[in-house]
């Protein structure tokens, strides 16, 4: 696809960013709603749609939906309603999905973003319960699309932008900062991968100074943030270039194909109306009183940006340093809890995101998995700021940690790699390399004081590293000058 200059135009893009839910139940039956078991094992007569059963709602779907709707600004609405949503899928027995239609119980929020050096707020629309539907498999049998009802009944919220979003790189950050959110809330772990968070987005272009929107295509099928920005992008340009070439943008649900880098057609989009919402009768109004109200903001956690700007103002961490030990709750969790053991913030920061986010990334785990506690990881820093290793050293012990349990101590002791501050060993191998680099020795004092880095690292030689580096550079120096 050729790139066409977007100072023509301008895209509108709002997300749609659906999040299932840490119950331990269904939204509406009580039956585990835990991922990975075997298929169709966690269902219920309700999640078949037998006749006579009835919905229960479960009370943490809209605690833990009050919870979101409380850290993105929203108004929370008194009482709410829930509706049927009807439409004929396979995976979806009943015929219509439980959702919320005109009344949803949170609405007119708003997030704040940073996109490189510039913040914008984002408006958020509404925030409302749904369940999911099941899941069709069709890659497992060549001839028949298989039905997996684990999924069905599953507690969602959906949370829909306003159209405030310009570029794929807005509608990134704001995705990355909803993810950051629910799992800062712990009511999503936010992985795309397994589809626990999926977006949606609705992406127009229009000329600029324009204020009409121009018709929209929906984007589906995005299953990381990258891809999201990927897609985004891409139908933008399509877009762009169909307009150039006289075509006129058509609504329409579009696939983001991963293979082929692309968008393509699914289907002609739905509207409301096609839905056939009607209220749910089988279940009665949400009332959130204000004790309820009450009692869902006391269970509220410091929320990212707070964490961020104290980590800044309180601890002295770089902006950039605090950005990246905030991103995750669990990260940042693990850093607090290392700094509770040790008040030494600039050493643990420098090592998680050096040496543990290294080997995160390189074994694809997250800190929760990270067999190194915040304990020994303190323990092995104490060592260093102590003098008792060197910074080779702690980098031996800390990948030997990685495959043993003993302490860091106790390594540094097995692998012989304790620093020696003691001047009777460390003078008599200073004197002997003064005795033999008389050349060096007089040049150094005529003025040529770096070759203070040579003596050191003869005398770290001799040491076979043992030596504490900052008393070797005190005791040439001594001397040296005497």
């Amino acid at each position: 696809m050729s790139t066409i200059s977007n100072e023509k135009y301008e895209a509108v893009i709002g997300l749609e960013v659906h999040a299932q839910l840490l119950t331990k139940s269904k939204a509406f039956a009580a039956v585990s709603s835990d991922y990975g078991n075997a298929p169709n094992t966690q269902v219920t007569p309700l999640c078949l749609a037998h006749p006579g059963t009835l919905p229960v709602l479960n009370e943490n779907h809209v605690n833990y939906t009050i919870k979101i709707g409380l850290a993105t600004n929203c108004q929370i609405a008194e009482k709410s309603i829930f509706a049927r949503k009807n439409y004929f899928y396979p995976d979806l027995p009943k015929g219509y999905q439980i959702s919320q239609h005109e009344t949803p119980i949170c609405y007119d929020g708003y997030i704040d973003i940073e996109v490189g050096e510039y913040e914008k707020r984002i408006g958020i629309t509404r925030i409302h319960m749904e369940e999911d539907a099941g899941k069709s498999i069709h890659d497992q049998d060549p001839f028949h699309t298989l039905i997996d009802l684990n999924r069905a009944g599953t507690p969602l919220i959906e949370i829909v932008s306003e159209p405030d979003l310009r570029t794929p790189q807005e509608a990134y950050a704001y995705l990355r900062k909803i993810r950051q959110i629910v799992q800062y809330l712990e009511i999503c772990d936010g992985n795309m991968e397994e589809g626990s968070l999926r977006c949606d987005a609705n992406v127009s272009i229009r000329p600029r100074g324009q204020k009409e929107f121009g018709t929209r295509t929906e984007l589906k099928n995005m299953n990381s943030f990258r891809n999201v920005e990927r897609a985004i992008a891409y139908e933008i340009e399509r877009q762009i270039e169909l307009v150039e070439s006289g075509g006129t943008v058509v609504q329409q649900t579009m696939l983001w194909d991963t293979a082929k880098m692309e968008t393509r057609l699914m289907r002609t989009k739905e509207e409301a109306h096609d839905y056939r919402y009607f209220p749910e009768p089988d279940l009665p109004p949400v009332r959130v009183t204000s004790e309820m109200l009450e009692k869902v903001k006391q269970e509220l956690p410091e929320m990212p940006d707070v964490r961020l700007n104290r980590f800044i103002s309180e601890l002295g961490l770089s902006e950039e340093d605090a950005v990246t030990l905030t991103d995750g709750k669990a990260l940042a969790d693990y850093f607090e809890k290392s700094l509770s053991l040790l008040n030494e913030p600039k050493a643990i920061a420098n090592l998680i995101l050096t040496e543990v986010l290294r080997i995160l990334n390189e074994k694809s785990i997250t800190i929760s998995e990270f067999t190194i506690s915040p304990e020994q990881l303190t323990e092995l820093i104490s060592l260093k700021l102590e003098d008792k290793i060197n910074s080779s050293a702690m980098q031996e012990i800390f990948n030997e940690m990685l495959e043993s349990d003993k302490r860091p101590a106790t390594l540094a002791e097995e692998m012989n790699l304790i620093q020696v501050s003691d001047s009777g060993f460390i003078d008599p191998i200073i004197d002997q390399i003064i005795a033999d680099n008389p050349d060096e020795v007089a040049r150094y004092r005529e003025g040529k004081k770096a070759l203070i880095g040579f003596f050191i690292g003869q005398v770290m030689k001799q040491s076979r590293g043992k030596a504490n580096p900052k008393l070797v550079r005190e005791r040439i120096v001594q001397k040296l000058e005497e």
